[in-house]
């Protein structure tokens, strides 16, 4: 794969434009799409949904998730790509599903992150977990959903929503600093979180919702002031 990106530059360069153009294209189509069910309804069915609920309601959103809006395309893009970027926002599930999947195709090719061969494997691995997923949910949730919700003990679905999310999260973490292998970062990064979980956020609880903006940003500014200056 490598060969063939170094010896066909141009092949590349029109592939992220390719990307870029029907990113943005399908990103707007999909803002649109997902806006006009609830504007429909607001303006043209008796609902009782004023414009002072509507500002109310988003003001009440974004005074939460607004820095994931900055935060999380700064910390996915240096391991995505752009290409990667589009098809994950479009699809969802980054952190839990297509990260590992990207990290994953990554590390199977020996790709760095960032790099070109990086970029198309992360795409390659969101196709494929995109696959996978749909595949998934029509067999698992749209044939045999509900009977298996009748047969699966009520203990074993809390398990499932106990622990499920955290061992994916924990084998992102591995899989990332397996990936990254640098130590410095990696030692700042956990340094941060184990500060940010056992004592910031007990000592101030009302940061809890910043407190992915607030590691990300301090592990930037430490690593860049610990770096070598070689």
């Amino acid at each position: 794969m490598s060969t063939i990106i170094s010896e066909s530059p141009t092949g590349m360069q029109a592939f992220e434009r390719t990307t870029s153009r029907w990113g943005r294209l399908t990103m707007l189509a999909g803002l649109l799409i997902s806006l006009a069910g609830p504007l429909y309804v607001a303006l043209f069915m008796d609902v009782g949904v004023t414009l002072t609920h509507i500002i109310t309601a988003y003001t009440a959103v974004a005074a939460t998730f607004l820095i994931f809006a900055v935060v999380e395309p700064v910390t996915y893009f240096p391991i995505l790509g752009q290409a990667a970027m589009y098809q994950a926002f479009m699809i969802g599930n980054i952190s839990n599903k297509l990260l590992p999947a990207a990290l994953c195709a990554q590390s199977r090719i020996d790709a760095k992150p960032g790099s070109k061969q990086g970029d198309l494997a992360a795409v390659m691995g969101i196709c494929g977990a995109a696959i996978v997923h749909l595949t998934s949910l029509l067999i698992f949730v749209g044939i045999f959903g509900t009977w298996l919700l009748t047969i699966i003990p009520e203990s074993v679905t809390e398990v499932t929503r106990l622990y499920i999310l955290p061992s994916i999260v924990g084998a992102v973490l591995i899989q990332a600093i397996a990936a990254v292998k640098q130590a410095r970062p990696t030692v700042i990064a956990l340094a941060v979180a184990v500060v940010l979980v056992f004592a910031v956020i007990p000592a101030v609880p009302a940061l809890t919702y910043y407190a992915t903006a607030i590691g990300v940003l301090a592990t930037v500014l430490i690593s860049w002031f610990a770096r070598k200056r070689d």
